[in-house]
């Protein structure tokens, strides 16, 4: 017996590999993840939350199974065990109230297939009960034994009704046990309407010699459990086929059914599609605790005590993906759950997997639509990382980003931005949908003010009620208003657990000048909703606000929803604080032509190279050619950066002389050119300048720039 050689893992080799997580003997430690976040991890909070049901929405990520590499078909023949037996490592008594190991060998003697458990005088029996030829039911010739499951042994037969279609036959593990022959009763009663691409189909149900069978659809590919055999999944790979195994679960618990069981070995992959087998362990929602089939490192811990639910089920789904994606991890450990490591390669899935693996059912995902909108939100930041293009969506929590946050131009020329107004930033954050079904929700979408003052009148002459309550506090919220942490206090026993408190606790936080407790309660909702963009950009901006590193935050959001354009506002002043003006300028000229701060964004970008110090004549030269191109630039700002840019370029004509060839704007790069049109916009502007006080001092910076000459 040679134990496994991984870090941590507790399991036996066999055929070459772990019994119990599929590392390869003596093979070398994964490879990590393709798409590993860089940069240090913070802590994921667990505060149970609550909220509106997320919806949904109805765009796509065009990234399925058929991007992955096929897997070759498995020949029927293949599959057949040519010596049919359970190792002796994985007998184990099938009293729930037992579950210790029968069958051993001891003193050089080989373990019976056959008998009764020394502990508690249950029967058990991992002997094959079919053989070759045997017909099942009239019509299913059987092939042999191919697999040995939870509840007994799997049989691959042909369907002799059906020219030879290949057919899966699956019997009891103890015929005498009365829960296991109830669970086949069970199975038999309603497993058979069951109808999904993702789940395999149960064909028929048959008796033989007394004992139950069910029979099902032979699904030819490999399993999760041999893929992960192969080496560890990229973190890709693995969330694809996560949101195939949530689509199941979708089905099954709107039949009112938990399956109970998932682990890798119980989804198989084949042709284009992902197919959940092995059914025995399905109940229907609400069976009595206790009487789940599990496996030790995947089952919720609730299960002991509680009935099998949707959160167990979703549980079951996290654990694994960590399974097929962390490296150095195994389920269990001697005999126990092993606890997922602090980091499990990537921030946004870690927090994914704690989540949902939350020690409390109430603080995990409520339902598999709901886990599998943020599962796909995770899979679009990391496509958009692999492919380097933006994966936008519409969420089905946040509402669009309302500003710009960030944009503004510095008053003071020494510097490209403005300081970071915290309630602009309140302003410009995307706001939490309402939830459809409250009674003020029609009231509140049709919500019109100039100012937060009369919205807020509105909202509070509106009846009262959880949406209204919660619009009343965000408009208190982003203006700063008094009375914000009293609304909050009274709405924390009224609406206890709601996630959006704890987002307007964030911006009541950032508008009362506390950005380190703003950070708090923006991570608190990242943990909650690791797949929104909209949590990166909140954490984000309260974390450059706290004086704390945010570019990769703004990276992030950037590179998956270009719609977020905060972000490429504040990935700008990354790169600025760090010294790379062309990166920030790379950044700002990717938002869309299409946005409203497009021109925001390009002004952004002449005062890069006009503020910086360290422009050339080229780049000074380009600054002047993207005023000229934006159209829907207003006279005065154009005029503005106009003279910022030729005031550069006469400072750098002074330090090392004029560039010859080089035009800027309709002059030439010299002395004379810059000066003549310098002086030009000056009077121009101060013909257009809106106090005395301002036309004078324009008036004499042109004096000084003017050329001199004896006219």
């Amino acid at each position: 017996m040679t134990t496994c050689a991984q870090p941590g893992c507790t399991g036996i080799i066999e055929d070459g590999y772990c019994n119990l997580a599929g590392h390869k003997a003596a093979e070398a430690a994964p490879a990590p993840p393709s798409t590993p976040l860089t940069g240090p991890m913070t802590t994921p909070t667990s505060t149970p939350l609550s909220g509106p049901v997320s919806r949904p929405t109805s765009g796509r990520l065009a990234d399925a199974l058929e991007d992955l590499p096929p897997v070759p078909t498995v020949d029927p023949d293949d599959v057949v065990l040519k010596d049919p037996q359970v190792a002796e490592s994985k007998r184990y008594c099938t009293n729930p109230s037992c579950l210790k190991p029968v069958g051993r060998g001891r003193d050089g003697q080989p373990g019976r297939a056959d008998g009764f458990c020394p502990h508690c005088r249950t029967r058990f029996s991992f002997s094959p009960k079919l053989a070759k030829d045997d017909l099942v039911g009239g019509q299913y010739r059987v092939r042999g034994a191919m697999a040995h499951g939870g509840l007994g042994w799997i049989y691959m037969a042909t369907d002799e009704n059906l020219d030879g279609k290949p057919v899966v036959l699956k019997g009891l593990l103890n015929t005498s046990d009365p829960d296991a022959m109830a669970a086949a009763e069970a199975e038999r009663r309603f497993l058979i309407s069951v109808d999904h691409p993702n789940i395999v189909d149960i064909i028929n149900f048959q008796q033989h010699d007394g004992l139950s069978y069910i029979v099902m659809e032979f699904v030819g590919g490999q399993s999760l459990h041999q893929l992960r055999r192969q080496g560890l999944l990229p973190l890709r790979d693995t969330l694809k086929y996560g949101r195939e195994i949530l689509r199941a679960f979708g089905y099954l618990h709107e039949q009112g059914l938990v399956y109970c069981d998932l682990k890798p070995a119980n989804a198989i992959r084949v042709g284009k599609r992902l197919k959940l087998i092995d059914l025995g362990a399905v109940q229907r929602i609400g069976s009595p605790p206790g009487t789940s089939w599990v496996t030790v490192g995947y089952h919720a811990p609730e299960l002991d005590t509680v009935a099998a639910s949707v959160t167990s089920d979703l549980y079951t789904v996290a654990r694994t993906l960590a399974v097929l994606a962390v490296p150095d991890f195994s389920p269990a450990r001697g005999g126990k759950e092993n606890p997922l490591p602090a980091d499990c390669g990537h921030e946004s899935f870690t927090r994914l997997l704690r989540r949902a693996t939350d020690r409390e059912p109430g603080a995990r995902f409520q339902s598999s639509a709901e886990m599998e909108e943020q599962l796909t939100g995770v899979l679009r930041e990391i496509s958009a990382a692999a492919e380097g293009k933006p994966f936008p969506n519409v969420s089905g929590l946040f509402g669009p980003e309302r500003l710009a946050a960030g944009a503004a131009l510095s008053a003071d020329q020494s510097r490209v931005f403005a300081p970071l107004d915290p309630l602009q930033v309140a302003a410009a954050l995307p706001v939490p949908l309402a939830d459809p079904a409250d009674p003020a929700a029609g009231a509140l979408a049709g919500l019109a003010g100039r100012s937060p003052q009369e919205l807020l009148a509105q909202v509070e002459a509106m009846p009262k009620t959880p949406e209204s309550a919660l619009t009343r506090i965000r408009l208190l919220a982003e203006s700063a208003h008094p009375e914000t942490g009293q609304a909050l206090a009274d709405a924390a026993g009224q609406l206890g657990g709601d996630w959006r408190l704890t987002w307007y606790q964030g911006v009541h936080a950032l508008t009362s000048g506390r950005p380190d407790d703003a950070v708090q309660h923006f991570d608190a909702c990242f943990s909650f909703w690791p797949g929104e963009p909209a949590a990166k950009l909140a954490l984000g901006l309260a974390r450059e606000a706290a004086g704390q590193d945010a570019g990769r935050w703004y990276d992030t959001v950037w590179r998956t929803d270009r719609a977020f354009v905060s972000a490429a506002f504040g990935l700008a002043r990354h790169h600025l604080a760090g010294g790379d003006a062309a990166a920030a300028t790379g950044v700002l000229d990717q938002v869309p032509a299409s946005s409203s701060h497009r021109v925001a964004a390009q002004l952004a970008c002449v005062a890069v190279h006009a503020r910086g110090g360290g422009a050339d004549a080229q780049a000074l030269a380009a600054a002047a050619d993207r005023l000229e191109t934006l159209a829907d630039l207003d006279q005065g700002r154009r005029d503005g950066m106009k003279a910022e840019v030729f005031s550069a370029a006469l400072g750098w004509i002074t330090q090392k002389g004029p560039a010859a060839g080089v035009k800027l704007g309709a002059v030439p790069f010299t002395d004379a050119g810059v000066r003549g049109q310098l002086e030009e916009i000056y009077r121009r502007l101060a013909r257009a300048a809106a106090t005395r006080q301002e036309r004078h001092a324009l008036v004499d910076r042109a004096n000084e720039v003017r050329l001199r000459t004896w006219v």
